[in-house]
């Protein structure tokens, strides 16, 4: 449901017109996240045979949805950081900086102040991060929405299902 409204909020804004790109940060392995979000210039490294956009240039003017931020190495939130402050990003092996004007959401399972406290979470990153905090109760507590839920779950794949539907 994370990614489902942080698309919702990028549609409903004036950045729709432009790209939604969403990552989970838990889902790649820490040694190619930076690559990922950043990108790399030919020869940054063995196999970097031709330049790779990045997401977060990917995202230009449009919404990056960043899932389990709470899972990022320190490194990666100190370069984070630094994209949100400067607007500039440096794909890795380059030594020319790409402007980005991106808005970013984030979601995690994560205590974040638990994390800070414990110096697994940059605390300036999660000062410019929650800047207007969206909490989602767990379904179990929101037993009114279910019903809704399903029904939306029905029709949106009934057509798709029908077949099976009717063999059963």
């Amino acid at each position: 449901g994370k990614e489902v409204i942080a698309k919702c909020i990028h549609e409903l804004s004036p950045r729709s017109k432009f790209p939604f790109v969403a990552i989970n940060c838990s889902a790649i392995p820490e040694n190619l996240l930076e690559t990922e979000l950043f990108g790399h210039a030919k020869g940054a490294f063995t196999g970097a045979i031709a330049d790779k956009k990045g997401l977060i240039a990917s995202a230009h003017q449009g919404t990056l949805f960043l899932d389990e931020i709470g899972e990022l190495a320190p490194t990666t939130q100190a370069k984070l950081l630094r994209v949100l402050q400067e607007r500039k990003i440096t794909p890795v092996g380059s030594t020319r900086p790409i402007d980005v004007d991106i808005r970013v959401i984030t979601a995690t399972h994560v205590n974040l102040e638990r994390a800070m406290k414990e110096g697994k979470f940059r605390e300036d990153l999660y000062y410019r991060l929650h800047v207007m905090p969206i909490s989602i109760p767990a379904l179990r507590e929101r037993r009114a929405d279910i019903r809704p839920l399903v029904s939306h779950f029905l029709k949106l794949y009934q057509g798709e299902h029908l077949e099976i539907l009717k063999k059963t």
